[in-house]
């Protein structure tokens, strides 16, 4: 056992623990994971989602490592709770990144992308505990073969990047082919969801879509409202952002989108690229590095790349600087299904309530 291993926290006098492989390997009070969504999971949702007793997750792609740095010690200002960090696996200084990870103490490093094997053992070899996302049984197997201690699988309804394949579908795929824990991730925002997913054999729940309509979530009110007024058929699929599928609210920019032609798609990206040159601090040599590790290591066309620069861009412009008309707002479907904003701490003691009864509620064999 490292010694960085984390005792249980304490739980709140009264309250009812879930007990599950993901709540003992990772030490926070209930099976629920706040994912790390680009420019929404800050220092104040992260900590509010800790205190909460679920796992927060810290989006990392778009700081630098001195912003990176100073984001972890405010959620340890804030929280005395296990939370965890996101990386991206293929960016050229996701070394640097793991390095601030393992000296300040960060309980998980989480993955968009499969980590590499040595990228994994220096985590693991510190004591943090290496959670990839992935979308296909066969990525689960590969990091799981490489010593990833648990894996999210996001099935195709969740927001953002996201595959063809059902949560309900792939979760058992992976459940059956691997045997670390599972965390269950695409359509989920309460207790029955999170009873469902116990039933097939995952460890417990991630969300997305739900977190960020919390009141601890700093997205604008009126981006917020865009959302609570979002019906499950709002919710869509493009590939116009970035070349890839990405669920997000249909908006008339997102129309838009879709009648653009592709030389207008690549200008767009080219200033977008510059953009985001500015806001991370990069230099245009190490973009390129960057943009070579991520042709490669997701297949992608140089293209593909240069698209893929619209996406931290687009998003700021909705999430950080409340500009719907000029962004766009990943979405999982679950949003159709939510109309309220509670706090991290109402909406986690909301959804184990519900989950508790609806365990109490099930027949029992005869």
């Amino acid at each position: 056992m490292s010694d960085r291993t984390l005792p249980p926290p304490a739980r709140p006098a009264g309250e009812r623990a879930l007990a599950t492989a993901l709540t003992e390997l990772v030490g926070v009070r209930h099976p629920i994971v706040q994912t790390g969504m680009g420019w929404v999971a800050g220092p104040r949702l992260v900590s509010a989602s800790a205190n909460a007793g679920a796992l927060g997750i810290l989006a990392s792609a778009t700081m630098t490592l001195h912003q990176l740095r100073s984001a972890v010690r405010e959620v340890k200002s804030r929280t005395d709770q296990p939370f965890g960090v996101n990386l991206r696996a293929d960016a050229g200084d996701a070394t640097e990144r793991a390095r601030v990870i393992i000296d300040e103490g960060v309980r998980v490093a989480s993955f968009a992308l499969a980590p590499s094997r040595e990228l994994i053992a220096r985590l693991k070899d510190a004591g943090v505990v290496v959670i990839p996302s992935i979308g296909a049984r066969r990525h689960a197997e590969k990091v799981a073969a490489w010593g990833a201690d648990a894996v999210i699988v996001q099935g195709g309804e969740g927001g953002g990047h996201t595959g063809e394949v059902a949560t309900t579908v792939l979760l058992p795929q992976v459940v059956d082919a691997v045997d670390v824990p599972v965390i269950a991730a695409g359509g989920f925002h309460d207790g029955r969801g999170l009873v469902a997913a116990l039933a097939y054999g995952a460890a417990g729940v991630a969300m997305g879509t739900r977190f960020l309509l919390t009141s601890d979530s700093t997205v604008p009110q009126a981006v917020k409202a865009q959302y609570l007024a979002a019906s499950v058929k709002d919710v869509t699929v493009t590939t116009k952002v970035d070349g890839l599928p990405h669920r997000m609210l249909r908006t008339p920019f997102v129309d838009a989108l879709e009648r653009s032609g592709r030389p207008a798609a690549l200008l767009r990206a080219v200033r977008h690229a510059a953009a985001f040159k500015r806001e991370s601090g990069l230099s245009w040599a190490r973009m390129l590095r960057d943009g070579q590790a991520m042709k490669h290591g997701r297949e992608l066309t140089w293209s593909q790349v240069l698209l893929a620069a619209n996406t931290p861009m687009m998003l700021k412009a909705s999430m950080v600087d409340g500009r719907a008309d000029l962004g766009v707002m990943a979405s999982g479907q679950v949003a159709g299904l939510i109309d309220d904003l509670p706090s991290c701490a109402e909406l986690v003691e909301r959804v184990m309530a519900e989950a508790y009864e609806v365990l109490g509620s099930l027949p029992s064999p005869r």
